[in-house]
């Protein structure tokens, strides 16, 4: 088939209309200096801030200085290899990770790769790290419980979808334990979880990749790890990965958990790879825009309106104390962003009182918001009773002489004390935690010796699950502790009695 000379005209026209003359020098760059994981790079004019650099070793970085005439270009990988002269190139998209329904019950990098040797991940798309928070219109009141199996909390700091809850307290006090657990009492109630390790050591996020898939968790989590043995910027771009991730779900109407553990770490890694690239250090050495580095983070957490599908994407962020100092810089920036912290006491923790929770210290601003009525109505006074309890416990060592009102305050004090200890990877649904609650707060197991609390709570969780099912369904399903439902649980109270009440003086 042969063309005609009008056809030659029309396309040699076109091809001189959509003509670009200019030369595309802007898209590569020079690498100038490179050492410590940065590399000053020069060239790149129309680099994009977070932009993906390809590296002449194979490995990407991230521009993070743009300055007049170089960029700041922190190394995801190896530097080396690099060598002063050697060419960058753009890739024009900012650091982007993988997201979709593949990802679940995988552990994955800070950069969304495979590293739990289960081959690669068939990835939905691809979404930045970067992301703008929903603004106040797109959100609702955060009003949706999130259990979390644990009594000291799901009573006294309730925890709501959409929320940021801080757990903070010295290291080895239990955060960890506390984050794990909720992931392990969000299964069958369609919740995401992403488990964010920043600064961990290996082996560390290995056993709780064994926990959480031992209990069958993984089958509804993500873990994103950037041990303390990866390059600082890897543990900086970790807690976006992670909340990317859950952002994928949360927009499609589903429920999301994302723990962060911990942003104590995160702050450092960010703090090194600050003071590589030349910022100006502030208030401990961090730089100045350390805030924002959390908030920009924690902002994105939230519970989008009906009208966006009605998804929630909830933070647990974790913070490490030093010496229980909650009013060092890092844990001053992360309390004031966030809706409540849980404070973990190394005193409580060594005195055999786990999850070792300071009722004094510890707020959910959601509060009552973020629980069902029925604990709600049973918990009202338990905060106020244990906090009397602490300061009246504090006094009567000095003094033998109490009086009856004393002694009694006390007695209650040391059953709340027995009622809230709970052990390690083993979550209590909310209508039995209703139960005992109801019954420690009433004064019903003040004939009961303290000692003998937690073998008495299995005995009326036993009664309660073979006898009075029925009541614990309908504490669950209408959120309400009724007349006929009360008289069940003070039923199965005087049952569980027989064989744990004082014999008679």
């Amino acid at each position: 088939m042969g063309f005609t000379s009008d056809d030659i005209v029309k396309v040699l026209r076109e091809q001189i209309k959509n003509y670009d003359n200019r030369l595309h020098t802007d898209e590569t760059g020079t690498v100038i200096l490179v050492g410590d994981g940065v590399a000053r790079v020069s060239g790149l004019d129309k680099c994009m801030a977070g932009e993906l650099i390809e590296m002449p070793n194979g490995s990407y970085g991230m521009a993070l200085n743009l300055e007049e005439s170089t960029v700041s270009v922190v190394i995801l990988g190896d530097d080396r290899g690099i060598r002063e002269g050697d060419t960058v190139r753009r890739t024009g998209r900012v650091v982007s990770v993988p997201v979709g329904e593949a990802l679940i019950g995988r552990v994955v990098d800070a950069l969304g790769r495979p590293i739990d040797g289960k081959g690669e991940i068939a990835a939905e798309r691809y979404d930045p790290i970067e992301h703008r928070a929903p603004g106040i219109i797109e959100r609702r009141h955060v009003d949706t419980p999130l259990e979390t199996g644990i009594k000291a909390i799901d009573s006294m700091i309730p925890i709501g979808k959409g929320q940021r809850e801080l757990i903070i307290g010295d290291r080895q006090t239990g955060k960890t334990t506390i984050a794990t657990d909720t992931i392990l009492n969000q299964k069958g109630k369609n919740v995401i979880c992403v488990y964010v390790a920043i600064g961990q050591k290996r082996s560390t996020v290995a056993q709780v990749v064994q926990s959480l898939t031992l209990k069958g968790a993984m089958d509804y989590t993500i873990v994103v790890s950037a041990t303390a043995g990866e390059l600082a910027p890897m543990q900086y771009i970790a807690p976006y990965t992670g909340c990317t991730m859950g952002e994928y779900f949360m927009n499609r109407g589903g429920h999301v958990l994302v723990i962060y553990d911990d942003l104590s770490k995160h702050a450092v890694a960010y703090r090194a790879i600050s003071l590589l690239i030349r910022r100006p250090p502030g208030r401990e050495a961090y730089p100045g825009d350390v805030f924002y580095l959390h908030s920009r983070l924690l902002e994105r957490a939230a519970q989008l309106s009906d009208k966006l599908g009605g998804g929630s994407l909830t933070a647990l962020p974790i913070v490490e104390t030093q010496a229980g100092d909650i009013s060092a810089y890092i844990s001053t920036n992360v309390i004031s962003i966030t809706d409540g912290q849980i404070f973990l006491e190394t005193e409580l923790f060594n005195s055999g009182i786990m999850p070792a929770v300071n009722p004094g210290i510890s707020v959910s601003r959601v509060g009552g918001d973020a629980q069902i009525k029925a604990m709600k109505k049973v918990s009202g006074s338990l905060k106020l009773l244990y906090s009397q309890y602490r300061e009246l416990k504090a006094f009567a060592q000095f003094g033998s002489d109490l009086d009856a009102d004393t002694k009694s305050r006390l007695a209650l004090g040391e059953r709340i004390v027995e009622v809230l200890k709970q052990k390690n990877e083993a979550p209590i649904r909310t209508a039995l935690q209703v139960c005992i609650i109801y019954a420690v707060v009433n004064g019903l197991l003040s004939d009961i010796p303290a000692e003998k609390i937690a073998a008495f709570e299995q005995r009326l969780y036993e009664i309660m699950d073979l006898r009075y099912s029925g009541a614990l369904d309908s504490i669950e399903k209408t959120g309400l502790l009724d007349q006929e439902s009360e008289a069940k649980i003070k039923q199965a109270l005087e049952e569980a009695k027989r064989d744990f009440v004082l014999p008679e003086a």
